[in-house]
């Protein structure tokens, strides 16, 4: 084959020399219109123009088929050696991914406090905003009825304390029977009784912090007219916030898992709306089963509801704000690969590999949740291995099915240290 290739290139390289020759000859003979006696040479001049025209014009297709196909493999030699391919394998090792949920704070009690009884407020000791102790009164609804009510109630109970006392100094000199008094305890209890329910008609115009918390926005003024169940304001107890968010069946299944493992609550991070830190740390305690607060997965969205509690020492949450929850987990032994040796093509990622015969296979990769971390992507494990070899460096210049006649191997733990560039 190349003794054929010899010899036609010596016919395209003489006949390249014939056409130059004449080439000349014809151009010294146009540019001195050299008359030659007995001819027309006006006209013979004319087709020595032409003559050299299509002259000039075969040289360069001679050249150009010459170049073409001697000196392609050549060019493409030479094109493989300034870029060589270079091949490494994925890595095992352990990373840590973060999480990410849209979350809502509520405080762990959030009431409404409600009028206990019709009347006319009469005295209201809070303000918004105020934060108030527990049997601390907030409230009081004018109590002229239950007041008067509630004396009537105390005399007869008085009274009927005064009839007790008699009757057993009179039992004591068998002045009556013991039944007689009797009678008269029981008329005693009785009447305690209705002074009771006379005190709690009293106390119920009397309203009062349930326990330690922070007033809302009142809902009704001084002097106003209030029925019973008629909200005044609402009490938030922020020293411990709840913070909901739903995770999915796999992210449950994981969570579950690893708390098993390590019998310990799930650390959470929580980042406010002005996209900074909150400077405490909330937890999960899934170990003893707190923190899925359903029962059930919701049938329409796969997920489910969780609940993580963080401090509020200094009161900055409030009850109803929202953030992004935040959570670290690591991954034991997770495949990972340079992004740079990736590519995509229709919204997918795929990575060449590399099989025992150097051919090139196109593979379609898929990355875990959270799973892109600087330089590096961690894939999900069954997809790659760390037996695998895979083009680093070349990408563009390999097809599928295509063979590698030449390539270097880098080690990963190489590549790991010098990881700067994105995928392509």
């Amino acid at each position: 084959m190349n003794r054929i290739k010899m010899v036609i290139g010596r016919l395209v390289k003489t006949l390249m020399i014939v056409v130059v020759l004449i080439g000349v000859g014809v151009g010294v003979m146009y540019k001195k219109q050299v008359n030659i006696p007995a001819l027309n040479t006006t006209k013979l001049y004319a087709n020595l123009d032409l003559l050299s025209a299509r002259a000039e014009h075969m040289k360069g297709r001679v050249v150009g088929i010459y170049e073409s196909y001697f000196g392609k493999a050549k060019t493409e030699e030479v094109h493989h050696e300034e870029h060589e391919i270079i091949v490494t394998s994925p890595m095992a090792k352990d990373v840590t991914i973060t999480q990410e949920y849209v979350c809502q704070i509520h405080s762990q009690r959030h009431i409404e406090i409600r009028a206990l009884d019709d009347g006319y407020l009469e005295a209201m000791s809070i303000k918004e905003g105020q934060a108030v102790k527990a049997d601390s009164l907030m409230f009081q609804i004018r109590p002229v009825l239950y007041k008067a009510e509630l004396a009537a109630e105390k005399a007869e109970r008085d009274l009927a304390q005064l009839e007790l006392s008699y009757s057993q100094q009179l039992a004591s000199s068998n002045g009556i029977s013991q039944n007689e008094v009797a009678l008269y305890r029981a008329k005693l209890a009785k009447a305690q009784a209705r002074m009771d329910l006379a005190q709690a008609k009293f106390d119920f115009t009397a309203v009062k912090a349930p326990f330690d918390g922070i007033i809302d926005k009142l809902k009704e003024q001084q002097g106003s007219l209030v029925k019973e169940g008629d909200i005044l304001t609402t009490l938030s107890d922020n020293s411990v916030m709840w913070v909901y968010f739903n995770v999915t069946e796999k992210r449950y299944l994981e969570y579950m898992q690893d708390a098993g493992l390590s019998k310990q609550a799930l650390k959470v991070k929580l980042i406010l709306a002005n996209h900074k830190d909150f400077p405490h740390l909330g937890k999960i305690d899934l170990a003893n089963n707190i923190g899925a607060i359903e029962a059930n997965f919701n049938n329409e969205t796969g997920n489910i509801a969780f609940r993580a509690d963080f401090p509020n020492p200094e009161r900055l949450l409030r009850h109803g704000q929202t953030g992004t929850v935040k959570i670290d987990r690591l991954l034991k032994d997770a495949i990972v690969i340079p992004q740079r040796a990736t590519f995509e093509n229709l919204a997918k990622r795929y990575v060449y590999v590399l099989d025992k015969e150097d051919v090139v296979h196109q593979r379609e990769i898929t990355i875990e949740p959270q799973g892109e971390l600087d330089d590096i992507y961690v894939i999900e494990k069954g997809i790659l291995n760390v037996n695998d070899k895979i083009i680093l460096e070349g990408i563009r210049q390999v097809r599928d099915g295509e063979k590698i006649h030449k390539s270097e191997f880098v080690k990963p733990e190489e590549v790991m240290k010098h990881l700067k560039n994105t995928a392509e």
